[in-house]
């Protein structure tokens, strides 16, 4: 029989993406680079928060991660 091939991480992705105990996977907001001055410190204070990905982007972000990173 065949030894099969292991499949590569999306390198990017497993930076970027952490999955949970219970399957979920959760990313970081965006839009805290630069331009920092002009943003409320309430937003800033509310983009350090995790965020959950969305349903519609799961199945993509799962075939970039294939042994949950």
């Amino acid at each position: 029989m065949a030894k099969r091939l292991k499949l590569k991480s999306k390198r990017g992705a497993a930076k970027r993406f952490k999955i949970t105990g219970s399957g979920k996977i959760v990313r970081a907001h965006s839009g805290k680079r630069h331009l920092l001055g002009t943003k409320p410190s309430k937003r800033m204070r509310r983009l350090r928060k995790s965020a959950l990905v969305k349903e519609a982007d799961m199945r993509e972000v799962r075939r970039m991660l294939p042994y949950g990173s």
